[in-house]
């Protein structure tokens, strides 16, 4: 039934200044837009899609705090990305943690209040041939 991952989907209330964080942090530009609605951006190995939608549209009831499930990226350099991330501002969420031989996670949230998964994931690169 559940055949791939397609689009992550963020909120954020200044959609402007949610665009300029996340073209820092991702060094591309954001490949489709629609004025005061949305941006996305493909990347990664396989062009995942992550989009960013003005929180107006938000569903009823959404809340503002981070919560639910957090999706991981994968990155070559856990502590390196996480410190990045600091550095732009995002706050720590969860930690770097080893969760066993090849697999690091941490988690943060953006300046908008989502919250951002980063990971060492060695079966990532195992599917990659790497």
């Amino acid at each position: 039934m559940l055949r791939g991952f397609a689009t992550l989907n963020f909120y954020a209330a200044d959609l402007e200044a949610a665009k300029a964080w996340y073209t820092e942090l991702l060094g591309l530009e954001p490949y489709y837009q629609v004025p005061g609605g949305y941006i996305e951006w493909r990347l990664g190995d396989y062009q995942h899609e992550l989009g960013i939608i003005d929180s107006r549209y938000a569903p009823a009831g959404a809340t503002e705090r981070p919560g639910g499930a957090i999706m991981h990226w994968h990155v070559d350099d856990v502590e390196a990305a996480f410190e990045r991330l600091l550095a732009m501002g995002a706050k720590e969420y969860e930690p770097i943690t080893k969760r066993g031989e090849g697999f690091v996670t941490a988690s943060v949230t953006d300046p908008f209040g989502n919250v951002l998964g980063i990971m060492y994931n060695q079966h990532y690169l195992d599917m990659l041939g790497k």
